[in-house]
């Protein structure tokens, strides 16, 4: 098998930084030397790369992406296979992505329909959580045969979009109570659907059909709604693992706190969009344009009565949020976002960042809201934690697969349509962003994917990676 040795390079982990080389047989980190022990012990590779003045960190883990999701009468515009490109050029090595089940559909085999579109496929490793549309008998019973049996051991649950995917309180907690049985992980949308779907009539009503009121109709109240209602059916079932998705405000972040501090198995995500963007650069832009940055939850308001931004990295620095991951779901203007034109309610919800989110975060660093441990961590070793796929990924070290970026922290990346751009949409959410950093070589299981400003992976190099349980749980 080829041993690749990356030198000179400055680790990183959450726990610290220091100089080691790595080394890599085949597909697997099989040791790690302090300077200067690589010539005293005559060790030789294949492959040698010189990471001098690099930053060598984990290959990055999204646990929150939707490639190919069917979404208001279209689809998301990224493949597995053009959106592990794209995440890999961002320096993520694994997607986990959402098998998604609707009303009337069987679990597993909506699953198998998941398994279809990625095999084959995917630049990088990949996994599934699964989506949970209608909750029934045969769907508890489908939960702990996939936690059980297919390494799919998170369930997604929806407070918001009723008659698509919507559950109602009883059903969610009956969902909990599976869940907590099996030692699965509930996973959940929290908005007040129902509430949001009058307030969006009553907008349309009034002729307020741009794409700014699809932000001033879903609250941030009602996300604090949610978010509270989650947390107590969490409980009524016996603390069960819930972990609510694309933190977007201040309010629901109070009451995941408060949960927290109570010792609750309550653990939160949050997305580049929710800690940089505001309603009025994004969603308030003259005409159509707004419907670029149409997500939910929405884009908040900077004249809000929270301060969102900086909450949400307060709640990155205290640990009240674990991770951040991009919600990647992405839609062309050009007959997708169209959809919507008249009438902010028929706009495909989602934005593509699955290829910016390190770079981003890594820009927290810069701006002094993260350490570059805490970087490491939230952006790869929690997300591997937190979802059953430890140690193998989400750290350096022997025995864990090569999974691996080398940061250059001197060069500059420039985001935008004609500048860094990979993902299949025909505009880019971050225009003109400019971070303080690079992605600058991508290994995945040992195999070189991005070096020198090119992709040299290949499709069908990932593989499909079964889950165990969180390790995060009590």
């Amino acid at each position: 098998m080829a041993r690749t040795l990356i030198i000179n390079g400055t680790v990183v982990s959450p726990t610290g930084r220091q100089l080691i080389d790595v080394l890599i047989d085949g597909e697997t980190v099989v040791a790690m030397y302090a300077p200067g022990q690589v010539e005293a012990q005559g060790v030789t590779a294949d492959t040698v790369i010189d990471a001098l003045g690099k930053y060598v960190i984990p290959g990055g883990i999204d646990v929150h992406t939707h490639m190919e999701l069917p979404f208001g009468g279209t689809n998301a515009s990224d493949t597995f296979e053009t959106g592990s490109r794209a995440a890999a050029w961002g320096g993520v090595t694994t997607i986990v992505d959402f098998a998604v089940q609707r009303y009337g559909e069987n679990v597993i085999d909506s699953l198998g329909e998941w398994h279809a579109k990625a095999a084959g496929e995917c630049a990088i490793d990949y996994a599934f959580h699964q989506i949970v549309g209608g909750i029934d008998d045969e769907a508890l019973k489908a939960m702990r045969y996939l936690t059980e049996n297919e390494g799919v051991t998170s369930f997604k649950l929806f407070m918001a979009y009723p008659g698509v995917f919507y559950s109602d309180d009883g059903q969610i907690l009956r969902a909990m109570q599976t869940a907590g049985d099996i030692g699965a992980t509930i996973m959940m949308h929290a908005e007040n659907g129902i509430a949001i779907d009058v307030l969006v009539g009553q907008a349309i009503a009034r002729g307020e059909t741009d794409p700014k009121y699809h932000s001033y109709t879903r609250p941030s109240l009602l996300e604090g709604e949610a978010t509270h209602r989650a947390i107590i059916l969490s409980q009524v079932a016996g603390n069960a693992p819930l972990y609510i998705v694309h933190v977007s405000a201040s309010d629901a972040l109070l009451e995941i706190a408060a949960a927290r501090d109570a010792g609750r198995n309550v653990f939160a995500e949050t997305c580049p969009q929710y800690l940089y963007m505001t309603l009025e650069e994004t969603l308030a832009k003259p005409g159509f344009e707004g419907a670029k940055w149409v997500c939910s939850p929405p884009v908040r308001s900077a004249h809000d009565t929270h301060h969102h931004h900086a909450d949400l990295w307060k709640g990155l620095r205290t640990n009240d949020i674990a991770i951040v991951s991009t919600d990647h779901c992405p839609f062309c203007m050009k007959d997708q976002k169209e959809l919507g034109l008249g009438n902010f309610s028929k706009i495909p919800n989602g934005m593509g960042g699955v290829e910016h989110r390190m770079e981003l975060l890594y820009q927290g660093v810069v701006n002094g809201e993260l350490t570059l441990e805490r970087w490491v961590e939230t952006c790869c070793t929690t997300p591997a934690r937190m979802f059953g796929m430890y140690p193998k990924k989400g750290i350096i070290a022997p025995g864990a697969d090569a999974d691996i970026v080398i940061w250059d922290p001197a060069t500059q990346t420039r985001i935008g349509i004609n500048d860094k751009h990979h993902m299949n949409i025909d505009h880019s959410s971050w225009e003109g962003y400019v971070i303080d950093g690079k992605v600058e070589t991508v290994l995945s299981r040992g195999t070189v994917v991005i070096a020198d400003d090119a992709y040299v992976g290949r499709k069908g190099h990932g593989q499909f990676v079964r889950r165990g349980l969180s390790q995060y749980l009590v």
